[in-house]
């Protein structure tokens, strides 16, 4: 088994990425695996630690983790423009086009399953299928209560955060070594609608996956009711932190996966 660790250039902008399982050709499905991870996270964090790639190449999927610009090791940029999720988008299809992948599964979580959308609305044609997980119809209403998460990172020190969910935030942002000042700018950056109408044209078999205890994914049945023909798993007493690993989600993925 083989585990590439690289970069490639997107539109100048350097890109990490981790290509782990089968050799090509040798893999039981020849479908590879994409997974973009959420915000302050990495690929590793996101789904190397919680195993969610040994789930993946145990059942015979090549997987392929980015490392979204701003974080891991990726270009850290200070220009909140330079976050858009279309953009984060075009750096996942230009990673797919660097490795010669014309089509992949693909699975984000939060603001990984916005840019999902977003890459779904680019070019369906490049997704195998999706699973948005860790976000439910707040992809479309959007998520209030950045601005301090924002300032939160942007602080001299963890004294001065105030907010509990923003020194959540910052604290595990520091644990993984993230550039506090790259993730403000993200959060700063332009909040582009996930929109009704785009969500209706998708004809791409779509998972929403949402712990029933997150509070910030909001409902994954209104989103549901806008995706045609997409499924909805509950990921029972979990909360957003704690969804990512659960072993309902990851069996719930692969029973998904098996009746396409």
């Amino acid at each position: 088994m083989a585990i590439i660790l690289d970069h490639f250039k997107s539109d100048g902008i350097d890109i990490a990425y981790r290509v782990e399982g089968p050799e090509e050709g040798s893999a039981r499905n020849d479908v590879p695996f994409l997974l973009i991870h959420g915000f302050a996270s990495t690929g590793p964090t996101n789904w190397v630690n919680p195993s969610w790639t040994k789930t993946l190449i145990n059942a015979g999927y090549r997987t392929i983790c980015i490392d979204n610009r701003g974080h891991g090791d990726s270009d850290k940029l200070y220009d909140p423009q330079m976050y858009s999720a279309p953009l984060m988008a075009l750096d996942a299809v230009r990673l797919l086009d660097y490795l010669g992948i014309e089509q992949a599964y693909v699975m984000g979580y939060s603001m990984g399953a916005r840019i999902t959308a977003f890459l779904l609305h680019q070019d369906q044609t490049r997704v195998k299928a999706a699973i948005f997980s860790g976000m439910g119809y707040n992809m479309v209403r959007g998520l209030g209560g950045s601005a301090p998460i924002a300032a939160a990172f942007e602080a001299d020190s963890m004294e001065d955060v105030t907010n509990d969910t923003a020194r959540s935030f910052r604290a595990f942002a520091q644990s993984i070594g993230g550039d506090l000042k790259a993730l403000a700018a993200c959060l700063r950056g332009p909040r582009l609608s996930v929109t009704k109408e785009m969500l209706a044209t998708i004809n791409t078999p779509t998972l929403i996956a949402v712990g029933t205890k997150d509070g910030i994914a909001g409902s994954p049945e209104k989103l549901q009711e806008l995706i045609p023909g997409s499924k909805v798993l509950h990921i029972p007493g979990r909360d957003h932190m704690k969804a990512v690993g659960d072993p309902v989600f990851k069996r719930g993925v692969l029973a998904f996966l098996e009746e396409l």
